[in-house]
C-alpha cells in the first residue's frame, strides 16, 4: 500500500487519466451495447416453477401478461357507450393486443352491477404501459370511475429511485463541508464515489448481457455505491488529515493513510463482498444477480479509494493542507478530546451501558417474531395510484380474493381435471373456482379465488392446503400462478435463511480472527451486528407490516431481510474494522488495553459518525421512491447504520472492551500459529512492560 501511494504521488496525472479513460470507455461501451436488465424469478424445485415450465413448454399462451381496465358506476350498464369508447382507444395504443368485452364476457360485471372489468393483452414496454394511464384518467368523471391494474401498470407507476441520488449527494456534500471546513476537501470523497459508481453502473449494463440483472437494480446500485464510495474515501481522507495535523509532510501523510486506512478499506470491502456472495446459498437467481452487481460496485469502489483518491490528494494536496490547518486552528482544542472524555465516561458506567443498550436492541427486535414475508400487492400502494384504485374496485365488486387468483392445472384426462375441480370446491378457503377448461393437449386449467387478498395469511394457508388435498387426486396436479409463486419464494427464504446466516457470520468471524488475532473480538462483532440487524428489521416490520407511521400494512418484501442482512452485516463490519484496527494499533504500540480503547475511539469516533450520517442520508433517500421494496430497504438500512454508528460503536463497544480488558486480545498460541498472519494496521513492536488495564 505504501508503494502504491508512492506511485500515485509521483504520477497523479497518470492515475487520474487511467480512471478517466476507464470511465469514458465504460460509458461508450454501455451506450453502444445498451442494457438487458430483466427480472429472474426462477425458483428451482418449487411447484410454481414446475407449473411455469410446463406452461411455457406445452401451453405458452395460457397465462399471458395483461392489463386490467376496471370501471365503476352506480350502474355500469348505463355507461356502456363510454366504456366501449375507452376500450377502443386503449386497443389502438402501442403494446396492447386483444381487449375483452365486459358486457358479453361471463362474470366480468359484479353481481350488484356497480363494478366491471375488461382484460387487455399486453406485450409492450414500461413506457408504453405508462402511456395508457392518461387515457384512463381522461375517460373518468361524471359518475364513472376508471383505473388500470396489472403488473405492467404497477411497474410503470413505481418508477425508480427518483431524486434519491441527488438528495444523497447533496446531503453528503453538506456533511463533508461541515466536517472539513473546505468545499475542495469535501468534494474529493464525492468525486471518488461518482467515478466508482458511474463506472460500475456502465459495467453492470454490459454484465446484464451475460447474466440476468433485475430491473430494480439501478437505484440500489447507485445508492449503495454512493454510500460505500463516500464512506471509504472519507476514512482514508480523514486519516490523511489526521497525519497532516500531527505534523507529517503531505507525501508521508498520504503514504500512512493508504498503509493504514487503505488496508482497512480493502479488508472491510472484502467482508462486504463475502456477505453479498453469501446470498448464493439461497439458490435464487434474483438474489444471486443482485449480489453480483452490488459486490461489483463495492469492488470498484475499493479500487477507486486506494488509487484515484491518492492521486487527487497529490494534485490538490497543497491547497487542502492549508484549508485543513486553517480549519483546525479555528476549531481550537485537542483533536479527539471530546471522544476521549466520552470514552472515560462510558468506562465508569460500562455495565449499565451494556445492559440498557442490549435490552433496547432486543426490544426493537421483538416485531421480528411475527414477521410475515411475501410480496406487496397493489393494495399496499398509495391510494393516488391507478393500480391501487383498480385493486380496491375489484375487491369491492368481486371480493378480496379476486386480486390474487391461483392456477390449478391438471396434466391428465378431463375426468381427472373434473375430480380436481370438485376437490378444490370443497375447501373452506375457496370463494369461487372456474370449471376446468382445456389449455393444451391433456392440460386443463381452473382459476381459483380465495377468501383473502393475495398477501393475506389465509391465501398462504390455502395454497398449502390445495397442494396437500390435490396429492390424492388422480393425474398430475399443479398449483401455481403469480400469487403462489410469491408464497413459494417466501418459503424458500425462510427455509434457507439459517444456512445463509451461518455462512456469512462464520466467514466474517474467521476473517476478523485472522486480522485482529483475537477470539473474543470476532464473537463480539458477530453478536453486535446481529443485534443491529435484528433491531433495524424489527423497525421495518413494525412500520410496514404493522402499518405504523402512515405506512400501508402488508407483508415484508421477501427480498428485504436477506438483502439487507448481507449489506448491513458487511457495512457494520466496516465500522468494526475501522474502530478496532485503531484500537489494536494502540494496543500493539503500548500494551494498555484501556488506553487503546480511548485513543482508538478518539481518533475514529468523529469520522465514523460523520460517515454514518452520510450513509443515513443516502439510504434515507429511498423513502422518496414509489417502490415499497425500496422504501423498506431504505428505512432498514438507515436505521441499522444509525444504531451501529451512534449506539453500538461509540457506546456499547467501548463498554464491552472495558469489561473484557486485556482478554479482548487473547488468542491461544496454537491457533495463532495455525491462522495465516494478515494485518490491517502496520505491525509495531509492543511495549516491553505493558501496563495493566
Amino acid at each position: 500500500m505504501a508503494r502504491l501511494s508512492d506511485w500515485t504521488q509521483r504520477r497523479p496525472l497518470t492515475a487520474l487519466l487511467v480512471w478517466v479513460l476507464v470511465f469514458a470507455a465504460s460509458i461508450g461501451a454501455a451506450a453502444v451495447v445498451g442494457s438487458a436488465f430483466d427480472d429472474d424469478f426462477s425458483m428451482p424445485g418449487t411447484e410454481s416453477q414446475e407449473l411455469s415450465d410446463l406452461l411455457a413448454d406445452r401451453a405458452p399462451d395460457a397465462d399471458p401478461v395483461t392489463v386490467q381496465v376496471v370501471f365503476a358506476a352506480d350502474a355500469v350498464a348505463a355507461e356502456q357507450d363510454r366504456v366501449d369508447a375507452l376500450l377502443a382507444d386503449l386497443a389502438a395504443m402501442p403494446g396492447v393486443g386483444a381487449v375483452t368485452d365486459p358486457y358479453t364476457e361471463p362474470g366480468a360485471i359484479s353481481a350488484d352491477g356497480t363494478v366491471g372489468y375488461a382484460t387487455a393483452a399486453f406485450d409492450g414496454t414500461t413506457e408504453e404501459a405508462a402511456a395508457l394511464l392518461p387515457v384512463a384518467e381522461d375517460a373518468a368523471g361524471d359518475g364513472l370511475d376508471v383505473a388500470l391494474g396489472g403488473d405492467p401498470i404497477r411497474e410503470a407507476e413505481e418508477g425508480g429511485g427518483g431524486a434519491a441520488e441527488g438528495i444523497g449527494i447533496l446531503a453528503a456534500l453538506v456533511i463533508l463541508v461541515l466536517m472539513f471546513g473546505s468545499f475542495l476537501a469535501a468534494s474529493l470523497p464525492l468525486i471518488t464515489a461518482v467515478f466508482a459508481v458511474g463506472t460500475t453502473f456502465c459495467l453492470a449494463q454490459l454484465v446484464s448481457h451475460v447474466t440476468t440483472l433485475p430491473t430494480y437494480l439501478t437505484p440500489i446500485l447507485f445508492l449503495v455505491g454512493l454510500g460505500v464510495g463516500i464512506d471509504y474515501a472519507l476514512l482514508i481522507f480523514a486519516r490523511f488529515r489526521s497525519e497532516l495535523l500531527g505534523g507529517a509532510a503531505r507525501r508521508d501523510a498520504a503514504a500512512t493513510a493508504l498503509d493504514t486506512a487503505g488496508r482497512s478499506v480493502l479488508f472491510a470491502g472484502s467482508v462486504v463482498i463475502v456477505a453479498l456472495i453469501g446470498l448464493y446459498a439461497l439458490g435464487l437467481g434474483a438474489l444471486q444477480s443482485v449480489s453480483i452487481a452490488v459486490a461489483l460496485v463495492v469492488l470498484v469502489t475499493m479500487l477507486a479509494s486506494v488509487t484515484l483518491l491518492p492521486a487527487l490528494l497529490a494534485m490538490f494536496g497543497k491547497r487542502i493542507e492549508k484549508r485543513v490547518r486553517k480549519h483546525a486552528a479555528k476549531a481550537k482544542g485537542v483533536p479527539g478530546r471530546r471522544w476521549n472524555a466520552w470514552s472515560r465516561l462510558v468506562e465508569k458506567q460500562a455495565w449499565l451501558a451494556i445492559v440498557l443498550v442490549t435490552v433496547g436492541l432486543v426490544a426493537l427486535s421483538a416485531p421480528l417474531a411475527g414477521i410475515r414475508l411475501g410480496f406487496a400487492d397493489a393494495g399496499t400502494e398509495s391510494e393516488e395510484l391507478q393500480s391501487r384504485r383498480a385493486y380496491d374496485m375489484l375487491a369491492d365488486g368481486f371480493g378480496k380474493g379476486f386480486n390474487g387468483p391461483l392456477l390449478v392445472v391438471t396434466d391428465g384426462t378431463e375426468a381427472e381435471a373434473a375430480a380436481a375441480y370438485d376437490a378444490v370446491g370443497a375447501l373452506d378457503g375457496v370463494e369461487y373456482a372456474t370449471p376446468a377448461f382445456p389449455i393444451g393437449e391433456d392440460l386443463w386449467m381452473s382459476t381459483v379465488f380465495g377468501t383473502g387478498g393475495p398477501s393475506d395469511e389465509a391465501t398462504v394457508d390455502l395454497v398449502h392446503e390445495l397442494r396437500d388435498d390435490l396429492d390424492g387426486v388422480a393425474g398430475d396436479q399443479y398449483v401455481g400462478g403469480a400469487t403462489a409463486a410469491a408464497i413459494d419464494f417466501s418459503d424458500i427464504i425462510e427455509q434457507r435463511a439459517p444456512l445463509f446466516l451461518i455462512l456469512v457470520v462464520g466467514l466474517s468471524m474467521l476473517l476478523l480472527m485472522v486480522v485482529f488475532r483475537s477470539v473474543l473480538i470476532p464473537i463480539k462483532a458477530a453478536i453486535l451486528n446481529l443485534l443491529t440487524i435484528g433491531a433495524s428489521l424489527g423497525l421495518v416490520t413494525w412500520m410496514f407490516q404493522g402499518g405504523a407511521l402512515g405506512a400501508e400494512p402488508g407483508p415484508i418484501e421477501a427480498f428485504v431481510p436477506v438483502m439487507s442482512f448481507a449489506i448491513i452485516f458487511g457495512l457494520s463490519m466496516d465500522y468494526e474494522v475501522f474502530l478496532m484496527s485503531r484500537m489494536r494499533e494502540e494496543w500493539v504500540r503500548g500494551g494498555d488495553a484501556r488506553e487503546a480503547v480511548r485513543k482508538g475511539l478518539a481518533s475514529t469516533g468523529g469520522v465514523v459518525t460523520a460517515a454514518a450520517a452520510i450513509m443515513i442520508a443516502v439510504f434515507g433517500a429511498f423513502v422518496f421512491s414509489e417502490s415499497r421494496l425500496l422504501q423498506q430497504f431504505g428505512v432498514g438500512m438507515a436505521a441499522a447504520i444509525f444504531l451501529d454508528a451512534f449506539v453500538i460503536r461509540v457506546l456499547l463497544v467501548p463498554a464491552i472492551m472495558k469489561v473484557l480488558g486485556r482478554s479482548a486480545w487473547w488468542m491461544p498460541k496454537w491457533l495463532d500459529r495455525a491462522l495465516p498472519h494478515v494485518t490491517v494496521e502496520p505491525e509495531r513492536e509492543p511495549a516491553k512492560e505493558p501496563a495493566r488495564a
